[in-house]
């Protein structure tokens, strides 16, 4: 599952989740939009705060090679 459709399910801003995993607005449309690669410990709190895995988040199996978005 795409990390913005993480987000709007679960009823977040951008701001709102930048807020939740201590990141700015702009850091989290990045990584949407895949123009940013995350640390580790950024994932684990963006998958945390939207109640997501780390692979439902970053990781499309069909291709086998990790996504931001």
């Amino acid at each position: 599952m795409p990390m913005r459709l993480a987000r709007v399910e679960k009823g977040l801003s951008q701001s709102e989740l930048a807020d939740l995993v201590g990141a700015t607005r702009q850091t989290v449309g990045l990584i949407e939009n895949g123009r940013y690669n995350p640390s580790i410990n950024l994932c684990v709190r963006i998958a945390r705060a939207l109640d997501r895995t780390l692979d439902q988040l970053f990781w499309r199996e069909d291709e086998n090679e990790q996504v931001s978005s």
